[in-house]
């Protein structure tokens, strides 16, 4: 019996073969399954060798291994596999046994999987794992949802391997988030977030290189007094680093000779087009999407700059100026807009945690992503603090310390949008935050003027700002008639 597996692992491609590794590492032993059986054997023989791994080369064998309360993490593609897998080992296990799910997979099927699973009196998780390679191998963020019952039965194993956090780095990042497909969704909008974030570091870098005319040097060395302060990340620290490589295959730095095309794996996709369900607006992780794909036009683009024409000419003050002021106001507009987009990232949960009935806390959250995971930042600790002291915070600007923080930083934003509206330089990210943001503080908008469109064509009907009620006017009879 002692001979028996503490978890079993599914998938053996590399972030599944980190995870098991770093399960092993923290004192567990764990039973391997692949489909392909020479992967599992590879596995075996290599870096597992000698550690206290069980290779199996069929479901049986790999529920066999297994103590129970039998718990069995998938690490395989999302989609039609997941479903098939799981009605392959509905029959080999027993009440109480846990199938996890360690994929980016769609928080519609894990609410859907749970809820099915259930009523096979087996329990189900839905996790998201955020770190890559690295933190699968050394300790990624986890996100676990589904039935609760089952998180007492992974939390010691799920906590042992999970990024540490803190002044004696024994905080764990990983948490219970919340029932059925609650984990996986945290786990997209922390997708969608990072998405917002490598495209607002991306304008940051072109309108440096661009307007400021820096080299790779100049780039690592704001870079790297960036990850000092407020903006301190792990991927301002990534970006710092990669403008020091040097091309192994010629001369120069190796960021400018890689093609300017930028690929995607739908995660982000699937947040903006759930903000769009919701009817909230995040519309920076959608500038992102959209990034990316008019990235992926790489032709279209190439033809296009020989045809079209931007500014003939625009106000160079920035270069003449002080370049030092201009590079402080890049960090301030990169700072700014980052809160707008975890502003928009926790309102986004907020409504989504109402319209599933998921009781999400949102200080956790904040918690979960400060280490392990791509969007870890110093930053993520001002949010814990925001949501611990008030934890029905409506939004995040308004809470003092963020509220002061773009306060402080508008006029330099606001510049910074303006100088690459001049010279041409597209930075949709940051303008979109900053349309955002003077948004959310009017008190009134142009929707009026919308409504009554909508009524004129569609009888949609209006509200009024002086009467209660629901009203529709005839506005074709009412028209003033143009003269001849």
């Amino acid at each position: 019996m002692n001979d028996l597996a503490d978890i079993g692992l599914m998938g053996l491609a590399v972030m599944g073969e980190n995870l098991a590794l770093n399960i092993e590492s923290r004192g567990y032993r764990v039973a391997v399954y692949n489909r392909t059986t020479e992967k599992v054997e590879e596995f075996i023989r290599g870096r597992a060798q000698g550690k206290r791994f069980i290779g199996c080369h069929t479901l049986e064998d790999l529920v066999a291994n297994l103590k129970r309360p039998r718990k069995i993490m998938m690490m395989i593609k999302a989609g039609p596999a997941i479903d098939a897998v799981i009605e392959q080992l509905g029959p080999l296990l027993a009440p109480g046994d846990v199938i996890i799910d360690g994929g980016n997979t769609h928080f519609d099927d894990t609410e859907r999987r749970t809820k099915y699973v259930e009523s096979k009196g087996l329990l189900y998780i839905g996790t998201g794992v955020s770190g890559g390679e690295e933190g699968a191998l050394k300790g990624p963020s986890m996100m676990p949802g589904g039935s609760e019952q089952a998180w007492p039965l992974v939390e010691p194993i799920f906590k042992a391997i999970a990024a540490k956090v803190g002044p004696n780095q024994d905080i764990p990042c990983c948490e219970w988030v919340g029932p059925r497909g609650a984990g996986h969704y945290v786990k997209m909008v922390h997708n969608g977030i990072e998405y917002g974030d490598m495209q607002l570091i991306c304008e940051a870098y072109f309108m440096l290189s661009e307007a400021l005319g820096m080299t790779n040097e100049e780039l690592y060395d704001v870079f790297a007094q960036w990850n000092q302060g407020e903006l301190q990340s792990y991927l301002i620290e990534i970006t710092r680093d990669i403008f020091s490589v040097k091309d192994d295959q010629g001369e120069g730095y190796l960021v400018d000779k890689i093609l300017d095309v930028a690929g995607a794996k739908g995660t982000g996709k699937w947040m903006s087009q759930h903000a769009l369900d919701l009817g909230v607006p995040s519309t920076l992780v959608t500038a992102a999407v959209y990034a990316r794909a008019l990235s992926a036009m790489k032709d279209s683009r190439v033809r296009a700059s020989q045809l079209l024409k931007g500014p003939e000419s625009f106000d160079d003050t920035v270069r003449l100026g002080d370049r030092k002021k201009f590079v402080e106001s890049v960090r301030q507009a990169l700072y700014a807009s980052k809160i707008c987009s975890y502003a928009q990232g926790y309102v986004q949960m907020q409504l989504a945690a109402k319209e599933y009935n998921w009781p999400l806390n949102y200080g956790d959250i904040a918690l979960l992503w400060r280490g392990g995971c791509i969007i870890r930042a110093q930053f993520l600790d001002r949010i814990k603090e925001a949501f611990d002291a008030e934890p029905n915070l409506e939004n995040l600007l308004l809470h003092p310390y963020f509220m002061e923080a773009i306060h402080n930083a508008q006029r330099s934003w606001r510049h910074v949008v303006v100088v690459a509206t001049n010279m041409g330089l597209p930075v949709p990210a940051f303008s979109t935050a900053l349309a955002y943001f003077d948004s959310f503080r009017r008190a009134r908008l142009p929707a009026n003027l919308l409504q009554a469109q909508r009524d004129y064509f569609g009888a949609h009907t209006y509200q009024r700002v002086d009467k209660d009620g629901v009203f529709h006017t005839e506005w074709l009879d009412k028209r003033k008639i143009p003269e001849n």
